[in-house]
């Protein structure tokens, strides 16, 4: 078939279309970024056209070459859903979703089970982000992802707003803590740095003195040490409600660090209709 171009390439020029990033196409597919424009390069000669425009920190499709990808993006999810339905190895139902176990653990894992009672016949995939930007660099549909605002299209989950909070045990023992000078003199607990309670002391007009408080490499290292009453941690509090709300932790003040944070939720750019029930119900479990 002569009017149909070489097949072999258009999965990398799918990807590179997708992320605009020969880089992150490759890394992608598990091939070089040189293959990957190879394919692109190929592709471009049998089209005749150029489809993308190459600049020094990265790429930037033509205008052929939106109108390629779209195409691409449709024929791909078309096949993907042509096989899921006559494959008697692809009958089951899944959507994958890469988040850090910290949200997992803290506030996916009570909810999923009425997402397994609404939709028993869909298997869900947690798989860790690997410091991912996007759901495809670790193979999902889609992908919560923490920090500030994301370059590519994401819509905000959670506040990733950090309060200081401890143990009522914690409290109890050696509390009260009316004032950011009386948490001065208290257990302060670090997640990866001091950096966050340095901040959130020098917006008080305090200096944080140099301790030898644990710093924990891990959130949910850091919560576990929290909730057996060790001190007290920033914490992002749209995590641990269930726990502040049955008493076992305490938030000691409302004024928030890391206010310009939150948890992004990030869809694939083709998304299967599994992967939009699951997006839509992600969004159903936060209070509008």
């Amino acid at each position: 078939m002569k009017d149909i171009p070489p097949l072999s390439h258009i999965p990398a020029f799918e990807a590179a279309a997708r992320f605009e990033s020969f880089v992150r196409a490759a890394k992608a597919l598990g091939i070089t970024s040189t293959a990957v424009s190879q394919h692109v390069r190929a592709l471009e000669d049998w089209l005749g056209t150029s489809l993308f425009i190459r600049k020094a920190r990265g790429v930037q499709l033509t205008r052929q070459g939106q109108q390629f990808a779209s195409s691409c993006h449709i024929a791909i999810r078309e096949i993907k859903d042509a096989a899921a339905r006559v494959s008697p190895q692809k009958t089951k139902r899944k959507v994958s979703l890469a988040c850090q176990p910290s949200v997992v653990s803290l506030w996916l894992t009570n909810r999923l089970p009425d997402f397994m009672e609404r939709y028993p016949e869909v298997q869900v995939s947690i798989v860790y982000p690997f410091g991912a930007t996007t759901p495809e660099e670790v193979g999902a549909d889609l992908l919560i992802r923490h920090g500030k605002t994301p370059e590519q299209s994401a819509e905000k989950l959670l506040s990733a707003a950090t309060r200081p909070t401890c143990a009522k045990s914690y409290l109890e023992k050696t509390g009260p803590f009316a004032s950011p000078d009386a948490l001065m003199g208290a257990r302060l607990l670090h997640d990866e740095t001091e950096d966050a309670w340095r901040s959130w002391f020098r917006k008080h007009g305090l200096e944080l003195s140099g301790d030898s408080a644990p710093v924990f490499g891990d959130f949910n290292l850091l919560i576990s040490s929290i909730q057996a009453g060790h001190g007290i941690g920033l914490c992002p509090t749209s995590l641990i409600e269930n726990d502040i709300s049955t008493g076992n932790l305490v938030v000691l003040s409302e004024d928030a660090a890391d206010t310009d944070k939150y948890y992004w939720l990030i869809g694939a750019h083709t998304l299967s209709s599994d992967a939009e029930l699951m997006r839509q119900w992600l969004r159903d479990q936060v209070p509008a």
